[in-house]
Parts: structure tokens; C-alpha cells; sequence
């Protein structure tokens, strides 16, 4: 048995319904029962503890971008004026009401921050950098990384064997 985060056992079952629930959430408990030797009840009642311990966190749709005419994936690297509580609260409201902005970190080394961005054009993403990120007073610095192609897909955490 594996001890994972705080002393929370983890046994190889709960690991391969992890793995699996990771590939699809809305794998039906019979096809997840089959595949780990258990019954769907077992399942069930394992998907629940792992709910309630906080290892599975929520279980969203992932969308098609280019159905949705987001045609254009970037990392914008952003260095801060200066490194002050309120210049880390504004960024965090920008964050929370610019759409195209779906994720964001902050960084050590040279940037403060990265956001992964949605656009629906290089026009849209130029409009999202000229017009929204530099004229932003917490902003010193920006740098944009077009994405070209991705290669491995972003939404599984590797789990312990």
C-alpha cells in the first residue's frame, strides 16, 4: 500500500481508478468495474472516498478549442513593476475577469507569472497584449510564446506505481 499526502493510504485499486478516471470521467461504473475486478457498488463507494478526501477534485468537460474557434494557444511571460501585495491582487483580477486567460501561475526566475491563453486569432491575441496586458499598471513586462502544436495532452498527473 502506498502512503501518499498526509498519511492517506492509497492501495493499487484507488491508483488504476485514478489512472482511469483521469483518461474519462464519465467511464460508466460497470466498464471501471470490469476493468479492476470489483463490482460497481466497490466502485462506486471507492469514487466517493476519493471525492470526500479531496484527491478527486471535480470531474469538468474538456472542449474542443478549434470547434469552438479558439484557433490560437499562447504562454504570456509577465514581469511585474514591482513585487507588492496590491500589484499580486491586481494581477489576480485580472486573471479572474479576462476569459482568454485559462490558467496562470507565478513563476520564479525571471518572469512573475505565466497565463496560458485562448484566442480566437493572432489579431485577437495582439488585442489581448496591446490592449488589455501592457496598459495594465502592475505590468512591466511582457512575452508571448505561440504555441505551434501540442504534443502531449496536459490533463493526467503522473501517479505512483
Amino acid at each position: 500500500m502506498m502512503q501518499i499526502s498526509r498519511m492517506i493510504s492509497l492501495d493499487a485499486k484507488d491508483i488504476q481508478l485514478l489512472a482511469r478516471l483521469q483518461k474519462d470521467a464519465q467511464t460508466p461504473a460497470q466498464e471501471l468495474a470490469d476493468h479492476l475486478g470489483m463490482s460497481a457498488s466497490q466502485i462506486g463507494r471507492r469514487r466517493q472516498r476519493l471525492e470526500a478526501e479531496g484527491y478527486i477534485i471535480g470531474t469538468p468537460s474538456r472542449l474542443n478549442p478549434e470547434k469552438l474557434g479558439l484557433t490560437v494557444q499562447a504562454f504570456i511571460q509577465i514581469e511585474t513593476r514591482s513585487q507588492s501585495s496590491g500589484t499580486h491582487q491586481s494581477i489576480k483580477r485580472l486573471v479572474a475577469t479576462t476569459p482568454e486567460i485559462v490558467a496562470a501561475w507565478t513563476l520564479t526566475g525571471e518572469a512573475d507569472y505565466i497565463f496560458r491563453v485562448y484566442c480566437t486569432d493572432l489579431r485577437a491575441l495582439n488585442r489581448l497584449v496591446q490592449d488589455v496586458l501592457l496598459p495594465h499598471d502592475s505590468i512591466g513586462r511582457v512575452h508571448s510564446q505561440i504555441v505551434m502544436d501540442q504534443v502531449k495532452d496536459d490533463t493526467a498527473l503522473p501517479l505512483p506505481s
